[in-house]
């Protein structure tokens, strides 16, 4: 099985709705974000998936987010932006948008951290 990794950095506010500490208060973070991808076989270049290519993504999907405040975006006007939701997103969302990979190969994870100690990870059925 191969596996390929991206981590990109951005920026951005929020608020949680609901919580009673001083995260229901706007704040922010300088967010990382790791999306991994695996596959039994490589392309005809022999690539899982062109770095170039998902970094591309990432960081479109990172532009809407990046020096924002989330609460003010979709999803996030209705579902809260935790880690574990952003993370989530990123999924969804290189999931959507990314079609040119062999066959098998699919994200396995999305880790996304608030600080260098703290951080979320979502993977799909587990």
């Amino acid at each position: 099985m191969f596996q390929v990794s991206v981590e990109e950095t951005f920026s951005a506010g929020h608020a949680l709705r609901g919580y009673r500490g001083k995260c229901e208060n706007v704040h922010g973070h300088n967010y990382r974000v790791r999306v991994t991808l695996e596959g039994p076989q490589l392309d005809s270049v022999g690539l899982l998936v062109d770095f170039t290519r998902l970094k591309q993504l990432i960081r479109e999907i990172m532009g809407r987010l990046d020096h924002q405040f989330m609460n003010d975006l979709e999803p996030f006007k209705t579902v809260n932006p935790s880690a574990e939701n952003v993370a989530k997103y990123f999924y969804d969302e290189v999931t959507r948008q990314l079609k040119e990979l062999p066959p098998g190969a699919r994200v396995t994870d999305v880790i996304l951290w608030e600080t260098d100690t703290s951080r979320a990870q979502y993977r799909p059925g587990a």
